[in-house]
């Protein structure tokens, strides 16, 4: 999982109707491979149903109260575009193996203009992006071995021609295509897999959760090179979700990145930062960065070498150029796609407010607005529940006062209940969205249906702070020792509906006496000081999420992840975490996510990601309030853009996941 900041192409959130239907995948598991298979029939995708019955909370079956806007609402569910099949295998005249492109025949040429909102990337070095706009601007120029198919959901290769596992599960061969190359034409090895998963994975180079995915802490696969073209991944036990987490794993240039990491991690994460020349970024994806203006905008120019060609056996990708504009505000955003200054407005662009001012203006304007369904992702608040010192200072990272608040239940369970998210999601998604409260949504085949909906009840909260021993005096809540209770509220400047949202929670808890300061915060240093400073006492964020795979996450949930942020706990000088005071349901979430990412059994693993997601609703450590869905609005001039909501996030682009065959119309 990444952090969802402020990329329009690849990040944050909302889309959907009053008149939408919720969907659920009715308890369809995805399961992960068989031992014995190979990729092409790894995996079956579960098919979204109309289920307003087995949704965790619908704004119509929960809402208490009636959307404010009387706007033209939002489209329906929209119509998804047929499944083109698998990708045939080319063998061009000099012997490459190129896949060829499932869309209509394009044209080459032209320029397309994309948006985002916030202060653009933190850095161009994909292996230490925490940021999901960092991560996705390096799936643009660096493909991985595999790819998670948009329509069905099964595992494809994508660099690889061919990826089998052995009958007992434990060894995953990896068959590289020949004839690929580096967009500086240097080929594409197994000498590639073995460093980039040996070496900067393996020994956390880099921002370093990219491990936290592809094994267990004890069990980090053996990483050897069979031949040029094939490597293998050998485990002690079998880990099921490798082929799903590996999708977003990119392949490293190890003859360029090698003498880097020669020169130690200190010269690492500043290589490919956001201060380099472009030209040294060699890459294997569709586009190549060729220039960067911070603040303003990103550009990125075609890679004659990628690999793969259209029905006619041109190489792809068809555009010559793409420009990302920064802008400082989501509603610039808004206005430069009603001014065609842009040509798309991916997904969780598009806030409630907007959706029916641009659904008046598809026609005028030649756009369509489409609703893909419910977003997989999740927006909470979260308290920093940390109780150690800063070793290089000797202070607390969190005052030792506000320590006990933070870290207690009742405490967390009281500003739960003091939330109104029918209200948040009726007046400020405009019912574009959905009431959350656990961390799995309805899109998720792993979803705890049992788990009730957390409701707004403030004399529920009231009475779990009085048996926490705090006090209300004159309107003002008091803990047991007489300490007034306030703390600090961030989330990442810009973000209109975040910052509705931390106003109603900040008017919310002062009925309760609790005084919130609130402050939006520029999103990299945000993100600096809850990953890096630890300096922060509460927080509103979204992450994307995963309906194929929780295990994705475990970055996230286990006591020793890179972003176990309510917790976050400091590596040592390789950059491993050492745990040693995990509260005693950390440890059990765990244990369920190591034993459900040890199993194929998928009785196994649905009963221990549901206890996973029990434990976490139990405790709070995440207050979850909503989660989005998913519209999109794009000029009708691009051709081949084909959205699907399981290519919104297992393919690197969003809702362009074939990007390389995205093609600009004439006359239009």
């Amino acid at each position: 999982m990444a952090h969802r900041g402020n990329s329009q192409l690849f990040t944050v959130l909302w889309a959907a109707s009053s008149l939408f239907l919720s969907l659920s995948l009715s308890g369809c598991i995805m399961p992960p491979p068989k031992p014995g298979s190979k990729i092409s029939d790894v995996l079956k995708v579960a098919e979204l149903k109309e289920s307003s019955k087995n949704s965790q909370e619908s704004p119509q079956s929960q809402s208490k109260e009636p959307s404010k806007s009387d706007d033209k609402p939002a489209p329906g569910l929209s119509e998804l575009p047929a499944d083109p099949g698998p990708f045939k295998l080319i063998v061009d005249k000099e012997g490459r193996e190129l896949w060829q492109a499932r869309g209509e025949l394009g044209k080459f040429g032209g320029t397309l203009r994309l948006s985002s909102f916030g202060d653009g990337p933190k850095t161009f070095n994909a292996w230490d992006a925490s940021d999901v706009e960092s991560h996705g601007i390096g799936l643009m120029q660096f493909d991985s071995l595999v790819d998670i198919d948009p329509w069905t959901g099964k595992t494809t290769p994508k660099l690889c021609k061919e990826v089998t596992v052995s009958p007992d599960g434990k060894v995953v061969t990896f068959k590289l295509r020949k004839g690929l190359q580096w967009s500086d034409g240097k080929p594409i090895t197994a000498d590639d897999i073995v460093f980039t998963f040996d070496k900067l994975v393996k020994d956390n180079w880099g921002e370093g959760s990219n491990r936290d995915t592809i094994s267990i802490p004890s069990d980090y696969p053996t990483i050897a090179k069979v031949d040029d073209l094939t490597a293998t991944f050998t485990f002690k036990k079998p880990f099921s979700p490798l082929l799903l987490n590996l999708n977003a794993l990119m392949l490293a240039p190890k003859h360029v990145m090698e003498p880097v990491t020669k020169k130690g991690k200190a010269a690492f994460r500043p290589f490919w930062n956001i201060n380099c020349d472009p030209k040294t970024i060699v890459g294997s994806g569709p586009f190549i960065l060729s220039s960067y203006i911070p603040s303003q905008r990103v550009e990125f120019r075609r890679n004659p070498n990628y690999h793969m060609v259209d029905s006619q056996g041109r190489r792809l990708p068809y555009l010559d150029k793409i420009v990302i504009s920064i802008v400082k505000e989501q509603p610039q955003m808004i206005l430069k796609f009603l001014g065609k200054e842009v040509d798309l407005l991916d997904i969780r662009s598009v806030r409630g407010m907007d959706a029916a001012v641009l659904r008046n203006k598809e026609k005028e304007l030649g756009f369509t607005l489409r609703n893909l369904g419910p977003d997989d992702g999740t927006v909470f608040l979260m308290f920093n529940m940390n109780q150690r010192k800063n070793p290089k200072t000797g202070k607390y990272y969190v005052d030792p006062i506000k320590q006990v608040w933070f870290n207690s239940t009742k405490f967390r369970w009281a500003i739960s209940h003091a939330i109104d998210r029918n209200s948040v999601v009726n007046n400020i998604l405009r019912s574009v969205g959905f009431p959350l409260s656990t961390c799995q949504t309805t899109a998720s085949a792993y979803h705890n249906s049992e788990l009730k909906p957390i409701e707004c009840d403030l004399e529920k909260s009231k009475a779990l702070l009085r048996e926490d021993g705090f006090v209300l005096k004159n309107n003002e809540l008091f803990d047991k020792n007489g300490n007034r209770v306030e703390f600090d509220l961030m989330t990442n400047a810009g973000n209109t509906i975040r910052d509705a949202v931390c106003i109603h929670i900040k008017e919310q808890l002062r009925l309760l006496g609790i005084k919130v300061n609130y402050q939006p915060v520029e999103f990299n240093a945000m993100l600096n000081r809850t990953h890096t400073s630890l300096d922060w006492q509460a927080i509103m964020l979204g992450l994307s999420g995963s309906r194929l795979e929780p295990y994705s996450g475990a970055n996230i949930w286990k006591s020793d992840g890179r972003m176990h942020e309510f917790d976050q706990r400091t590596g040592d000088e390789n950059g491993t975490i050492k745990v040693t005071d995990a509260r005693p349901w950390e440890l059990e979430i765990d244990k369920c996510l190591d034993q459900a990412a040890g199993s194929y059994d998928e009785k196994v693993r649905t009963e221990n990601y549901r206890k996973a997601e029990t434990l976490a609703y139990e405790n709070q450590p995440f207050i979850y309030i909503y989660s989005g869905a998913l519209l999109t609005a794009a000029s009708n001039k691009i051709g081949n853009y084909k959205p699907t909501p399981l290519g919104t996030y297992y393919t690197p682009k969003g809702t362009m996941h074939n990007l390389e065959e995205i093609y600009l119309k004439e006359g239009q």
